[in-house]
């Protein structure tokens, strides 16, 4: 006689090892998950500076000289764009132009005919020919001459009782007599001072250098630094962007990298569909993509190596070209455009001036080589050759046309 088996006796509860085994993997998935979220959120909350910006402690940042200024009463405020610089011009405030280049025509004239009249003081940093023309008209800027220790060789009370300072770069001849020019190199002056309306003046420096955090403590550059900055009692800092408004507003871009000649028209921006998302969507999507990426790579399987296959037809360079382009702005990629354009720049460009194939995406050995050939100062050179992505793209065209100038100016010199 057989015994009936209790269906409790035959049941195959999972055991805590059969449990782990099953969960395991979402669970490793989740940690990935979180430890990544907290890498991107620790990145995002460190913000990067550029040259010359007097919130960076980096070597080419310019913190320090802010810090000392504000040591001794002076207030120092950060501009970005156009409007934000104008509104703060007055009699007791100094405006610092860290990348007069950078601007349009229109934005040049606008600049010019605001602090021309507002009695304060307006340094001008390594404007080129074309920017020289507009911001100090009757003034003409000489070819580029490496940065180095020089004396004054001038009655300017700042750059006498500074001494010696890192001077160099583009250098400035006028035609005003009143103009009083200091640190001359090969006989023309890299900084030179012009009397304007109201007491005001506007200083013209050939190069930056002296105001690095990594050469202000060197020869006289803290000195000069302190003087002309510091002659009023507010100092605003304006960091030209490709991503300022007014960009757009006037006759196209700035064509200092060329020497001569107006850019071409560009019609104003438009608000876009990703201008009316809230602002963390893509911080939203960045942990959705990531995890979906994760299940992927957990749930994949290998199917073997790709097969190479024969197209059946040619197709075209220009048609190519133009379906990747397609393919970047319906990706809105604009990051790996700016960057396939400034990698092709750059491999031209280093042809021209003979830099080694091996060596045309090193900022190292490609910016001086570049400086020597044009005007335009290395920390306008750095941000077009080697910057950060646009943020728009009305930004993406002005990049590729001042990239356009750069090459132009580098084949004729």
């Amino acid at each position: 006689m057989t015994t009936a088996t209790s269906p409790s006796s035959t049941s195959t509860a999972p055991t805590p090892r059969h449990v782990w085994n099953r969960v395991r993997g979402l669970l490793i998935a989740l940690l990935i998950l979180v430890i990544a979220g907290v890498t991107f959120a620790a990145v995002r909350s460190s913000t990067g500076y550029g040259h010359l910006d007097p919130r960076s402690a980096d070597p080419k940042g310019s913190r320090a000289a802010a810090e000392l200024l504000k040591e001794r009463g002076v207030s120092v405020t950060v501009a970005t764009t156009l409007e934000e610089a104008t509104d703060a011009t007055g009699p007791d405030t100094t405006l610092l132009v860290t990348g007069p280049n950078l601007l349009t025509p229109s934005q040049q004239h606008r600049l010019h005919e605001t602090t021309a009249t507002s009695g304060g003081r307006t340094l001008l940093i390594a404007p080129g020919p074309s920017a020289v023309s507009r911001l100090a008209p009757g003034v003409r800027a000489e070819p580029h001459r490496p940065v180095s220790p020089l004396p004054p060789s001038c009655t300017l009370p700042a750059a006498r009782s500074a001494g010696t300072a890192d001077m160099g770069g583009v250098r400035y001849t006028a035609q005003d007599t009143d103009a009083t020019g200091c640190y001359p190199s090969d006989g023309t002056p890299g900084l030179l001072v012009l009397t304007a309306e109201k007491e005001g003046d506007t200083v013209l420096l050939g190069s930056p250098d002296f105001l690095h955090n990594e050469r202000l403590a060197q020869q006289g550059n803290a000195s000069l630094a302190l003087q002309l900055l510091g002659s009023r009692p507010h100092l605003v800092w304006y960091l030209p962007s490709l991503a300022d408004p007014s960009a757009t507003s006037g006759d196209g871009v700035s064509d200092d990298n060329e020497a001569g000649g107006d850019g071409e028209e560009i019609p104003g921006d438009e608000s876009s569909f990703l201008d009316l998302m809230p602002s963390g969507w893509l911080w939203g999507a960045l942990q959705l993509t990531l995890a979906a990426v994760l299940a992927a790579i957990w749930r994949g399987r290998r199917f073997g190596p790709l097969v190479i296959e024969r197209l059946p037809v040619a197709i075209r360079a220009s048609e190519s070209a133009e379906g990747r382009a397609g393919l970047y702005r319906k990706a809105n990629a604009r990051d790996r455009a700016a960057e396939s354009l400034r990698a092709a720049a750059r491999t031209r460009i280093a042809r021209l001036i003979g830099v080694s194939t091996h060596e045309p995406h090193t900022s190292d050995v490609l910016l001086p080589a570049v400086s020597a050939r044009t005007t335009t100062a290395s920390d306008d050179l750095n941000t077009l050759l080697f910057g950060p992505a646009p943020a728009d793209d009305t930004a993406l065209v002005l990049l590729a046309e001042h990239l356009d100038a750069l090459e132009r100016e580098v084949r004729t010199s």
